[in-house]
């Protein structure tokens, strides 16, 4: 859950720093996905992390 929320967050922030950028749709695109699997990634390390140390 954590690691969907994380992905969605992260495509947005991205789409919000190209689009304030003025990049074209492409770009836009681009950044928004980057950002999706980047946030993604950090999000399902800390959910390895934290279901280790918990459980």
């Amino acid at each position: 859950m954590l690691v969907i929320v994380s992905a969605i967050g992260g495509a947005i922030w991205g789409g919000y720093l190209a689009r304030r950028r003025r990049g074209n749709h492409l770009y836009i695109l681009q950044y928004a996905v980057a950002s999706a699997i980047a946030f993604g990634l950090v999000a399902l390390f800390a959910t390895i992390v934290l279901s280790r140390v918990l459980g």
